[in-house]
């Protein structure tokens, strides 16, 4: 990522990129699925929640209509459709990390559960493009390269940007990974393309 871009620097690149025929028609793409990651400094969550929000208002008066959605709210979504987001909320500070750990993977799997919600929002709301935060809130329970895998099928019609706190790299001799927080993680993911480096 191209750390000595500036907070507005950012936003300004990521509006002309999005806003772009070239990244909506999915050019150059190859047939590669057109998911994208945003890394951003982990310090800079906040502001890129705020800078988020506003690229979405700017590209709706561009004409260019967002899908926005958060891993955080369709995990809390999906506890609530369930039942159980009040008991784990209760019970969580007298019970094992690792059981809650252990008990948040299975109800938030991606492909039996996470997917179809986000399946389902995609059939439901006409959009150009796909946004996808709340990375960070959802870790560990949900790993975005989990997350990106399972959506191959389903958001491929549209590009998707994953809007991520930490670094995405590319290297020859380990391909290419996401390391959450800016930490080494083994999230090898290869399909994405980096959209700080995307040229309009």
């Amino acid at each position: 990522m191209n750390h000595t871009m500036s907070r507005r620097e950012r936003a300004e690149h990521l509006f002309k990129v999005i806003g772009s025929e070239r990244f909506l028609n999915k050019a150059g793409l190859g047939n590669e699925v057109p998911f994208f990651i945003c890394p951003f400094p982990p310090e800079d969550g906040l502001a890129m929640n705020e800078d988020r929000q506003d690229l979405v208002t700017r590209l709706e008066h561009a004409g260019v209509h967002v899908l926005d959605l958060s891993l955080y709210d369709l995990a809390l979504e999906i506890l609530r459709e369930r039942g159980i987001l009040e008991q784990l909320i209760e019970r969580e500070s007298d019970t094992d990390k690792a059981q809650v750990k252990e008990l948040l993977q299975g109800i938030l799997d991606p492909e039996t559960h996470l997917i179809p919600k986000i399946g389902d929002a995609i059939g439901s709301m006409p959009h150009d493009v796909i946004f996808l935060s709340g990375v960070g809130e959802v870790y560990p329970y949900i790993r975005s390269h989990n997350v990106l895998n399972n959506l191959q099928s389903t958001a491929k019609d549209r590009p998707t940007v994953l809007f991520f706190p930490g670094t995405y790299t590319h290297a020859l001799a380990t391909g290419a990974s996401l390391e959450l927080f800016g930490q080494r993680q083994e999230d090898r993911y290869y399909r994405a393309f980096n959209i700080m480096n995307y040229e309009v």
